[in-house]
Protein backbone atom coordinates (compact mmCIF):
# COMPACT_ATOMS: atom_id res chain seq x y z
CA UNK A 1 0.00 0.00 0.00
CA UNK A 2 3.08 2.19 -0.47
CA UNK A 3 2.90 3.34 3.06
CA UNK A 4 -1.02 4.55 2.85
CA UNK A 5 -3.20 4.51 5.55
CA UNK A 6 -5.72 1.98 5.45
CA UNK A 7 -8.77 0.81 7.33
CA UNK A 8 -11.34 -1.84 7.38
CA UNK A 9 -14.23 -3.36 8.55
CA UNK A 10 -16.25 -6.82 8.95
CA UNK A 11 -18.77 -7.04 6.10
CA UNK A 12 -20.48 -9.52 7.94
CA UNK A 13 -22.53 -7.50 10.30
CA UNK A 14 -23.66 -4.85 8.24
CA UNK A 15 -25.45 -6.45 5.63
CA UNK A 16 -28.19 -5.12 3.22
CA UNK A 17 -29.45 -1.53 4.40
CA UNK A 18 -27.06 -1.30 6.76
CA UNK A 19 -24.34 -1.51 4.44
CA UNK A 20 -25.10 2.40 3.26
CA UNK A 21 -24.41 3.74 6.70
CA UNK A 22 -21.48 1.80 7.36
CA UNK A 23 -19.59 2.89 4.66
CA UNK A 24 -20.64 6.30 4.17
CA UNK A 25 -19.32 6.85 7.43
CA UNK A 26 -15.95 6.44 5.92
CA UNK A 27 -16.69 8.21 2.37
CA UNK A 28 -17.71 11.17 4.07
CA UNK A 29 -14.67 11.89 5.52
CA UNK A 30 -13.21 12.95 2.92
CA UNK A 31 -9.86 11.05 3.36
CA UNK A 32 -10.69 7.40 1.22
CA UNK A 33 -9.45 6.95 -2.09
CA UNK A 34 -10.21 3.54 -2.72
CA UNK A 35 -12.28 0.45 -0.90
CA UNK A 36 -11.17 -3.30 -2.07
CA UNK A 37 -13.50 -6.06 -1.30
CA UNK A 38 -13.91 -9.30 -2.94
CA UNK A 39 -16.75 -11.17 -4.36
CA UNK A 40 -17.63 -14.10 -3.18
CA UNK A 41 -15.57 -12.94 0.64
CA UNK A 42 -12.07 -14.09 1.43
CA UNK A 43 -12.97 -15.33 4.29
CA UNK A 44 -16.21 -15.46 5.02
CA UNK A 45 -17.64 -16.72 1.69
CA UNK A 46 -20.86 -14.82 1.75
CA UNK A 47 -21.72 -12.96 -1.59
CA UNK A 48 -22.39 -9.20 -2.38
CA UNK A 49 -25.78 -9.17 -3.54
CA UNK A 50 -26.99 -6.30 -6.30
CA UNK A 51 -28.38 -4.57 -3.56
CA UNK A 52 -25.23 -4.27 -1.92
CA UNK A 53 -23.80 -3.66 -5.13
CA UNK A 54 -25.82 -0.84 -6.12
CA UNK A 55 -24.71 0.77 -2.36
CA UNK A 56 -21.23 0.55 -2.60
CA UNK A 57 -21.38 2.04 -6.39
CA UNK A 58 -23.94 4.78 -5.66
CA UNK A 59 -21.62 5.71 -3.04
CA UNK A 60 -18.51 5.30 -4.93
CA UNK A 61 -19.93 7.89 -7.40
CA UNK A 62 -21.32 10.50 -5.04
CA UNK A 63 -17.87 10.29 -3.43
CA UNK A 64 -15.53 9.78 -6.29
CA UNK A 65 -13.97 6.61 -5.13
CA UNK A 66 -12.10 3.92 -6.97
CA UNK A 67 -14.07 0.69 -5.93
CA UNK A 68 -11.48 -2.39 -6.67
CA UNK A 69 -13.28 -5.47 -6.89
CA UNK A 70 -11.51 -8.80 -6.62
CA UNK A 71 -13.03 -11.43 -8.85
CA UNK A 72 -10.76 -14.54 -7.80
CA UNK A 73 -13.86 -16.47 -7.42
CA UNK A 74 -15.07 -15.62 -10.59
CA UNK A 75 -18.69 -17.72 -11.00
CA UNK A 76 -17.70 -19.56 -7.39
CA UNK A 77 -21.17 -19.05 -5.83
CA UNK A 78 -22.55 -22.79 -6.71
CA UNK A 79 -25.86 -21.53 -5.71
CA UNK A 80 -26.66 -19.99 -9.17
CA UNK A 81 -25.15 -21.18 -12.52
CA UNK A 82 -23.20 -18.66 -13.98
CA UNK A 83 -21.48 -20.36 -16.66
CA UNK A 84 -23.26 -20.26 -19.73
CA UNK A 85 -22.25 -17.38 -21.63
CA UNK A 86 -23.59 -14.59 -22.81
CA UNK A 87 -27.13 -15.91 -20.73
CA UNK A 88 -28.37 -14.69 -17.29
CA UNK A 89 -27.93 -15.06 -14.23
CA UNK A 90 -24.39 -13.35 -14.18
CA UNK A 91 -21.30 -12.36 -12.35
CA UNK A 92 -22.82 -9.66 -9.65
CA UNK A 93 -20.41 -6.56 -10.20
CA UNK A 94 -19.98 -3.28 -8.69
CA UNK A 95 -19.38 -2.32 -12.22
CA UNK A 96 -22.80 -2.27 -12.92
CA UNK A 97 -23.99 0.70 -10.93
CA UNK A 98 -20.70 3.25 -10.85
CA UNK A 99 -17.52 4.22 -13.39
CA UNK A 100 -15.53 4.31 -10.77
CA UNK A 101 -14.04 0.56 -10.64
CA UNK A 102 -11.31 -1.43 -11.21
CA UNK A 103 -11.68 -5.54 -11.88
CA UNK A 104 -9.10 -7.69 -11.17
CA UNK A 105 -9.52 -11.43 -12.11
CA UNK A 106 -7.09 -13.95 -11.34
CA UNK A 107 -6.80 -17.11 -13.29
CA UNK A 108 -5.50 -19.25 -10.48
CA UNK A 109 -8.75 -19.78 -8.89
CA UNK A 110 -11.24 -19.33 -11.39
CA UNK A 111 -9.62 -21.06 -14.08
CA UNK A 112 -7.43 -23.72 -12.23
CA UNK A 113 -4.75 -21.71 -14.35
CA UNK A 114 -2.35 -21.95 -10.65
CA UNK A 115 1.14 -22.23 -12.76
CA UNK A 116 2.80 -19.27 -13.22
CA UNK A 117 0.24 -16.37 -12.12
CA UNK A 118 -1.55 -14.31 -14.22
CA UNK A 119 -4.15 -12.32 -13.99
CA UNK A 120 -6.07 -9.43 -15.77
CA UNK A 121 -7.32 -6.31 -15.07
CA UNK A 122 -10.72 -4.38 -16.30
CA UNK A 123 -11.40 -0.18 -15.86
CA UNK A 124 -14.11 1.56 -17.06
CA UNK A 125 -13.40 4.26 -19.68
CA UNK A 126 -14.24 7.02 -17.88
CA UNK A 127 -11.63 6.14 -14.82
CA UNK A 128 -9.01 5.51 -17.35
CA UNK A 129 -9.11 8.86 -18.80
CA UNK A 130 -9.48 10.74 -15.88
CA UNK A 131 -6.84 12.57 -14.24
CA UNK A 132 -5.46 12.42 -10.45
CA UNK A 133 -2.72 15.21 -9.38
CA UNK A 134 -2.09 13.15 -6.35
CA UNK A 135 -0.79 10.54 -8.84
CA UNK A 136 2.12 12.72 -9.20
CA UNK A 137 3.08 12.28 -6.17
CA UNK A 138 4.40 8.40 -6.58
CA UNK A 139 4.36 8.25 -10.55
CA UNK A 140 5.29 10.13 -13.35
CA UNK A 141 1.59 11.14 -14.62
CA UNK A 142 -1.64 12.10 -13.42
CA UNK A 143 -3.49 10.27 -15.87
CA UNK A 144 -4.88 7.31 -13.92
CA UNK A 145 -4.67 4.44 -16.80
CA UNK A 146 -1.19 5.30 -17.49
CA UNK A 147 0.01 5.29 -13.72
CA UNK A 148 -1.74 2.23 -13.06
CA UNK A 149 -0.61 0.21 -16.10
CA UNK A 150 2.86 1.71 -16.48
CA UNK A 151 3.52 2.46 -12.89
CA UNK A 152 2.69 -0.54 -11.35
CA UNK A 153 1.07 -3.43 -13.18
CA UNK A 154 4.01 -3.35 -16.26
CA UNK A 155 6.91 -2.98 -13.07
CA UNK A 156 5.07 -6.03 -11.47
CA UNK A 157 4.14 -8.25 -13.95
CA UNK A 158 6.44 -7.70 -17.21
CA UNK A 159 8.52 -10.95 -16.78
CA UNK A 160 5.26 -13.10 -17.39
CA UNK A 161 5.44 -15.54 -20.16
CA UNK A 162 3.98 -15.26 -23.25
CA UNK A 163 2.88 -19.09 -23.23
CA UNK A 164 1.23 -18.29 -19.91
CA UNK A 165 -0.61 -15.02 -21.38
CA UNK A 166 -1.64 -17.39 -24.70
CA UNK A 167 -2.77 -19.66 -22.20
CA UNK A 168 -5.22 -17.90 -20.82
CA UNK A 169 -6.28 -16.22 -24.10
CA UNK A 170 -7.34 -19.62 -24.89
CA UNK A 171 -9.10 -20.34 -21.64
CA UNK A 172 -11.10 -17.25 -22.16
CA UNK A 173 -11.80 -17.58 -25.56
CA UNK A 174 -13.25 -21.20 -25.38
CA UNK A 175 -15.51 -20.34 -22.02
CA UNK A 176 -16.93 -17.52 -23.78
CA UNK A 177 -17.53 -19.56 -26.95
CA UNK A 178 -19.37 -22.21 -24.69
CA UNK A 179 -16.84 -24.84 -25.59
CA UNK A 180 -15.22 -24.65 -22.05
CA UNK A 181 -17.20 -24.85 -19.06
CA UNK A 182 -14.64 -23.83 -16.19
CA UNK A 183 -16.95 -23.78 -13.55
CA UNK A 184 -17.42 -27.70 -13.83
CA UNK A 185 -14.29 -28.05 -12.81
CA UNK A 186 -14.29 -25.50 -9.77
CA UNK A 187 -17.35 -27.17 -8.46
CA UNK A 188 -15.02 -29.36 -6.65
CA UNK A 189 -13.31 -26.99 -4.35
CA UNK A 190 -17.46 -26.84 -2.86
CA UNK A 191 -18.01 -30.21 -2.93
CA UNK A 192 -14.62 -30.54 -0.46
CA UNK A 193 -16.26 -27.86 1.76
CA UNK A 194 -19.36 -29.12 2.11
CA UNK A 195 -17.42 -32.58 3.46
CA UNK A 196 -15.29 -30.94 5.66
CA UNK A 197 -17.78 -28.78 7.22
CA UNK A 198 -19.89 -31.50 7.80
CA UNK A 199 -16.78 -33.26 9.83
CA UNK A 200 -15.88 -30.54 11.83
CA UNK A 201 -19.77 -29.64 13.03
CA UNK A 202 -20.02 -33.52 14.19
CA UNK A 203 -16.82 -33.34 16.08
CA UNK A 204 -18.05 -30.38 18.05
CA UNK A 205 -17.06 -27.47 15.54
CA UNK A 206 -19.57 -24.89 15.30
CA UNK A 207 -19.80 -22.46 11.57
CA UNK A 208 -18.66 -18.81 12.80
CA UNK A 209 -19.75 -17.12 9.55
CA UNK A 210 -22.30 -19.46 8.82
CA UNK A 211 -25.26 -17.45 7.12
CA UNK A 212 -25.54 -15.12 4.39
CA UNK A 213 -27.72 -12.56 4.29
CA UNK A 214 -30.54 -14.53 5.91
CA UNK A 215 -29.11 -17.59 3.62
CA UNK A 216 -26.88 -20.55 4.90
CA UNK A 217 -23.31 -19.36 3.86
CA UNK A 218 -22.43 -21.69 0.03
CA UNK A 219 -19.53 -24.28 0.16
CA UNK A 220 -17.10 -22.77 -1.49
CA UNK A 221 -13.34 -22.31 -1.06
CA UNK A 222 -13.09 -21.54 2.25
CA UNK A 223 -14.91 -21.41 5.42
CA UNK A 224 -14.78 -20.93 9.18
CA UNK A 225 -14.52 -22.81 12.23
CA UNK A 226 -14.39 -21.95 16.19
CA UNK A 227 -14.11 -24.80 18.99
CA UNK A 228 -15.38 -23.67 21.85
CA UNK A 229 -13.23 -22.52 24.93
CA UNK A 230 -10.51 -21.56 22.32
CA UNK A 231 -9.39 -18.12 20.48
CA UNK A 232 -8.16 -18.32 16.98
CA UNK A 233 -4.71 -18.14 17.68
CA UNK A 234 -4.95 -21.00 19.81
CA UNK A 235 -6.74 -22.81 17.90
CA UNK A 236 -4.37 -22.75 14.87
CA UNK A 237 -1.54 -23.88 17.58
CA UNK A 238 -4.10 -26.82 19.16
CA UNK A 239 -4.84 -27.89 15.41
CA UNK A 240 -1.26 -28.49 14.23
CA UNK A 241 -0.82 -31.43 17.28
CA UNK A 242 -3.55 -33.00 14.95
CA UNK A 243 -1.80 -32.32 11.65
CA UNK A 244 -4.99 -29.62 10.40
CA UNK A 245 -3.49 -26.47 9.31
CA UNK A 246 -5.57 -23.26 9.25
CA UNK A 247 -4.87 -19.07 9.76
CA UNK A 248 -7.18 -17.21 12.96
CA UNK A 249 -9.29 -14.79 11.48
CA UNK A 250 -7.94 -12.29 13.44
CA UNK A 251 -5.52 -12.34 10.72
CA UNK A 252 -7.80 -11.51 8.10
CA UNK A 253 -9.52 -8.27 9.35
CA UNK A 254 -12.58 -10.22 10.97
CA UNK A 255 -14.02 -8.34 13.70
CA UNK A 256 -14.52 -12.65 15.47
CA UNK A 257 -11.68 -13.44 17.63
CA UNK A 258 -12.97 -17.33 18.38
CA UNK A 259 -12.47 -18.60 14.95
CA UNK A 260 -10.33 -20.12 12.16
CA UNK A 261 -10.32 -19.87 8.23
CA UNK A 262 -10.53 -23.14 6.37
CA UNK A 263 -9.14 -23.57 2.91
CA UNK A 264 -10.00 -26.64 1.07
CA UNK A 265 -7.61 -25.62 -1.97
CA UNK A 266 -5.08 -28.66 -1.62
CA UNK A 267 -7.36 -30.61 0.51
CA UNK A 268 -8.31 -33.47 -1.38
CA UNK A 269 -10.63 -36.54 -1.53
CA UNK A 270 -7.88 -39.26 -0.76
CA UNK A 271 -7.69 -37.01 2.38
CA UNK A 272 -11.29 -36.92 3.51
CA UNK A 273 -10.49 -40.36 5.34
CA UNK A 274 -7.59 -38.89 7.30
CA UNK A 275 -9.62 -35.32 8.59
CA UNK A 276 -12.35 -37.21 9.96
CA UNK A 277 -9.97 -38.92 11.83
CA UNK A 278 -7.88 -36.74 12.77
CA UNK A 279 -10.93 -34.41 13.98
CA UNK A 280 -12.44 -37.38 16.02
CA UNK A 281 -9.52 -37.83 17.92
CA UNK A 282 -9.07 -33.84 19.14
CA UNK A 283 -12.90 -33.87 19.98
CA UNK A 284 -11.95 -36.27 22.88
CA UNK A 285 -8.83 -34.88 23.83
CA UNK A 286 -10.84 -31.65 24.25
CA UNK A 287 -14.54 -32.19 25.66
Amino acid sequence: MIGLKQVNFDIYNHRGPKLREKLESYFRQGNISAALFSNPNNPTWICFTDEELRIIGELATKYDVVIVEDLAYFAMDFRKDYSVPGQPPFQPTVSNYTDNYIIIISSSKAFSYAGQRIGMVGISDKLAASDFEGLKQYYPSANFVTALVFGAIYTTTVGNAHSTQYGLAAILKAASDGEFNFVEYVKEYGERAKFAKRVFLENGFDIVYDMDDGSPIADGFYFTVSYPGYTGEELVAELLYYGISAIALSTTGSERTEGVRACVSFFHRSQFADLEARLKLFNENHR
